[in-house]
């Protein structure tokens, strides 16, 4: 975790003793253990850290610097455990199995890794465990999981411990552990407990995938098929690349190609191999994991640090002894389009979102500014009232401050499709419904009828009367009632009705 701070004092020359924070958003992210032992913490702000200590080296967050100063730690590795894959700077996972084996024990391939590492000038702590999480977690205490404990061991720490690596949780982990702390779940083997229905109800498909995490069980394998070969992507380097900018180009030309061909194929990459060729000959292969498919600009972004870290290395004598000729991208794990959430224009990347912004538009320029519109969130009581419609390229100001309290406004969820069709409530005898003056159904709704559906009742709740702006007789919307209603039938659909000038009105459709 204090990688940062570690390539950080390296590129400023300082000694491993002097205290260094990396700050982000003018708060620290990492920091040296010297700094740590001052009083300095994550999540301070600034000034703050550099009260308690005034000596600290303070510098900003540069991930680019941290993966150029970390190759020389995976070269070692990888000498002595070949296929080593890179899940952020600072942090390595690999089969223990192989080189297990090859040393005589686990404990002795760590001691091996530990000698490696520091031979590449650094520190580092291992940890081993059936499953990859576990292991992450493992190495933060240098332990050595025994087989089988994942689950016992992964029970005692915090539950906020589950959005502490972002290299292994999705966005959002972090609202997650917050709302299950709330809930009075404090450790990780609490939330083991619970049941996986549970679970995936309350809290959607990321809590499922930490519920799987935190019982130990197989988190994310191999797909189970070899991603087609047309899928690489390859760029034959004219002139050869032996400078950051022109990789920094190439990276992203490289990466556009990559994903154009996921796209097409319906897939994501969550395992990326970078491969190089020299004009000697020489062949370079590193493996980046992740725990969410890469998009275009995080594919690019890792193109260019693994690039600058082979060109850059600290040891001139470690260098490719000629330019880059050959690049190739190479999807080692991918996960079908059911894993992914595609944006409305169907890529990953802003220039996706800027052509469509050009194509509406040219709508606009061709049938006016009223043409292509944007819906903001707004204040109101019912659903439709809730949106305001502003032309593209205006101010997104809303008709009403969604913030002020809006009494009788409709409970969350809002309706999917909404609609202001007329309709009958009908009861038993087939006799219209209405709203009393006392906010009352005049007797229990028992069908609705409407062109296309005339069909009983199920289930309903109401009416919710609202009576707005009663004082002002010029803006004075009159007396208006909603009801929800469930019609009977396979599958059953919810219906929100609205009741004004004394009739129905189908007003939205729960799907």
């Amino acid at each position: 975790m204090d990688w940062p701070a570690v390539a950080a004092a390296a590129a400023a020359r300082l000694t491993p003793t002097d205290p260094v924070a990396v700050t982000l958003a003018n708060r620290v992210i990492a920091c040296s253990a010297s700094a740590r032992a001052a009083g300095v913490r994550r999540g301070l702000r600034r000034r703050e850290s550099q009260a308690r200590c005034p000596q600290l080296h303070v510098v900003t967050a540069d991930p680019a610097r941290d993966a150029r100063h970390f190759e020389d730690v995976i070269a070692a590795v990888d000498d002595l455990v070949p296929r080593a894959e890179v899940l952020r700077p600072g942090l390595l996972a690999m089969p223990v199995r192989g080189a297990a084996r090859y040393f005589g024990s686990e404990q002795a391939a760590a001691e091996r890794l530990v000698d490696a590492v520091a031979a590449a000038g650094a520190e580092c702590q291992v940890g081993i465990a059936d499953q990859l999480p576990t292991a992450v977690f493992a190495a933060r205490a240098g332990r050595i999981v025994e087989p089988g404990g994942d689950a016992p061991f992964l029970a005692a720490l915090s539950i906020r411990q589950l959005a502490t690596e972002p290299s292994l949780a999705a966005p959002g982990r972090e609202d997650l552990a917050d709302l299950l702390w709330r809930m009075g779940i404090r450790n990780i083997g609490q939330f083991a407990a619970l049941s996986r229905t549970d679970v995936a109800s309350r809290f959607g498909a990321d809590a499922v995938a930490a519920h799987r995490f935190a019982r130990g069980e197989p988190t994310r394998g191999p797909s189970g098929r070899e991603p087609p070969t047309d899928l690489d992507a390859v760029m034959n380097c004219d002139p050869p690349i032996d400078r950051v900018d022109a990789a920094a180009f190439a990276g992203r030309s490289l990466a556009s190609t990559l994903h154009r061909g996921l796209e097409s194929a319906g897939i994501g990459c969550t395992r990326l191999a970078i491969r190089a060729v020299t004009a000697n000959g020489e062949e370079l292969e590193r493996v980046w994991r992740c725990a969410e498919p890469l998009t275009e600009d995080a594919t690019a972004d890792r193109v260019r640090w693994q690039l600058d870290g082979w060109l850059n290395r600290r040891n001139p004598n470690d260098r490719p002894t000629a330019e880059i000729t050959v690049l190739r991208l190479h999807p080692v794990e991918v996960v079908s389009a059911g894993a992914l959430q595609l944006p409305l224009w169907g890529g990953l990347g802003d220039e996706d979102r800027l052509r469509a912004r050009r194509a509406l538009v040219r709508v606009q320029g061709l049938l006016g500014p009223e043409a292509v519109q944007v819906p903001v969130l707004s204040g109101g009581r019912g659903p439709a009232e809730r949106i305001t419609f502003t032309p593209l390229g205006d101010d997104p100001v809303p008709r009403a401050d969604p913030r002020q309290p809006w009494p009788g406004q409709l409970p969350e969820p809002s309706p999917t499709v909404l609609l202001d069709d007329p309709v009958e409530l009908l009861d038993a005898q087939g006799n219209p419904v209405r709203v009393t003056s006392r906010g009352m159904f005049s007797a229990d709704p028992a069908r609705l009828a409407a062109p296309g559906r005339d069909k009983r009742l199920a289930w309903w709740t109401g009416p919710w009367p609202v009576d707005e702006r009663w004082w002002d007789p010029d803006g004075a919307k009159g007396r208006t009632a909603r009801a929800q209603v469930l019609l009977d039938g396979d599958p059953a659909q919810a219906l929100l009705l609205c009741y004004r000038q004394r009739r129905w009105y189908l007003e939205g459709i729960y799907e």
